[in-house]
């Protein structure tokens, strides 16, 4: 192994510096060599990390995602992406990507040690796949300096994060109770939660932000997994809404959640984060575009807006399955049937599967329609000062965002939310 890369080296790089034209130089050579091998360099990192320290695949990792391997990819795709920004003249500023990786980061806790575990491995990665002829004193020198720049931009960031919370850095959890579950669909379950007997009651928030929830499985691990608050900021109480992720392998935290938790029980949880946040001090219109769960901390902002800013016009757009097993979907109904006729709110659903029931029903107001199909966008004449958010899988924002930009709506007007670890790739956050 090449001796600069021995032990944890933190270089004293300004924050607002840059790197030197030696590194820069080096790290447009061998960013190809790195790229290209990616997808080998990150499996080696978590290999040899979780081998040295057992415990954060146990207790802080998402297991799920570390088994399909999507976690791996995203590190390894914001190291090099990074990379690729600080090299490039006239490249937005790379510091603008890392919000939302530092949010994350703020609502697991994460302390500025953890940078030192993690760069230790992924340098030894980098030098295991490439080998030592290829990463001489010069080549580890540059990926050294890459690292820290993001590194030290991230601790930054998340020690404001903590300090605007008023708690030391990583002191985020806190014990909640259910004090209220509800089936909302045949897979979706929401729990309302309450401080516990002793702490101190649950913080207000701002809505669109999540929380991340920590359980005990049996084989004694502690799993965190993130969820939206769908509910709007109330005093002392917050609500999760958690779909049961089924596939290969089933989702361990939501599998848990749905399986064993109920009223009375405990859960761990930690302050609201999160950077798909709703202007609450702006009038303009808002979008609230969601497919599927994806409308969860969309729901928040909705209620935010009935409750506190009735005349501010607000479309909401939502696409599903089955009418008929449709979380939340009435309660979009009936959140946006509050809001003023005058404000020209609206509601338009649209289910793929099945129309065998209407949610727009009860309602005898021509502002609420539910159609079959998928959901259009471009067709609904959105106002041109609208803020859009826009929450759902992977492919429905692909094509939403598609849809978006034909119907005109500016690129910095979008605000994306994606439920998986790489969502920070997506621009127009």
């Amino acid at each position: 192994m090449s001796v600069a890369l021995t032990a944890a080296r933190r270089p004293q790089l300004d924050l607002e510096g840059a790197l030197t034209l030696a590194q820069e130089t080096v790290i447009r050579d061998t960013l190809p060599l790195v790229g290209a091998h990616i997808e080998e360099i990150a499996p080696t990192f978590y290999r040899r990390m979780f081998a040295a320290h057992p415990e954060l695949l146990r207790d802080t990792f998402n297991r799920g995602n570390q088994a399909q391997g999507v976690q791996q990819k995203a590190l390894a795709s914001s190291v090099a992406t990074y990379a690729t920004l600080l090299v490039t003249p006239d490249a937005p500023s790379p510091r603008e990507l890392l919000g939302r990786i530092g949010h994350k980061h703020a609502s697991l806790g994460i302390t500025e040690d953890q940078y030192e575990i993690v760069h230790e491995h992924l340098m030894a990665a980098i030098v295991e796949v490439l080998g030592t002829d290829a990463v001489t004193a010069e080549v580890a020198d540059a990926w050294d300096a890459v690292y820290w720049h993001m590194a030290r931009t991230l601790i930054a960031f998340e020690k404001d994060l903590y300090a605007d919370a008023g708690v030391e850095p990583g002191d985020v959890f806190r014990t909640a109770v259910v004090a209220r579950r509800v089936e909302e669909s045949s897979t979706v379950v929401s729990f309302e939660l309450v401080a516990a007997e002793g702490e101190e009651p649950l913080r207000g928030f701002v809505p669109g932000q999540y929380i991340s929830v920590g359980v005990r499985l049996p084989d004694g691990a502690r799993q965190l997994r993130q969820y939206s608050l769908s509910s709007a900021p109330a005093e002392g109480r917050w609500r999760i809404t958690v779909r049961r992720e089924q596939g290969e392998p089933d989702g361990e935290v939501s599998t848990h959640l749905h399986r064993t938790v109920r009223e009375g029980d405990q859960l761990e949880v930690t302050l609201p984060y999160g950077d798909l946040a709703l202007d609450t001090a702006s009038s303009d219109p808002v979008v609230l575009v969601s497919a599927g769960i994806g409308v969860t901390p969309l729901l928040g902002m909705l209620h935010h807006l009935a409750a506190e800013q009735r005349d501010r016009q607000v479309i909401v757009l939502h696409g599903d399955g089955d009418a008929a097993d449709s979380a939340l979907v009435h309660e979009l109904v009936d959140t946006v049937a509050e809001l003023p006729a005058h404000s020209g709110s609206r509601l338009h659903l649209w289910f793929s599967r099945s129309m065998a029931s209407d949610p727009c029903a009860a309602h005898q107001d021509d502002r609420l329609a539910a159609r079959e199909g998928r959901l259009q966008i471009t067709a609904e004449h959105l106002p041109e000062a609208a803020e859009v958010y826009l929450c759902g899988s992977h492919g429905f924002l692909q094509g939403a965002r598609q849809q978006l930009a034909e119907a005109g709506i500016p690129e910095e007007r979008v605000h994306v939310e994606l439920f998986a670890p790489n969502d920070w790739l997506l621009p127009g956050r």
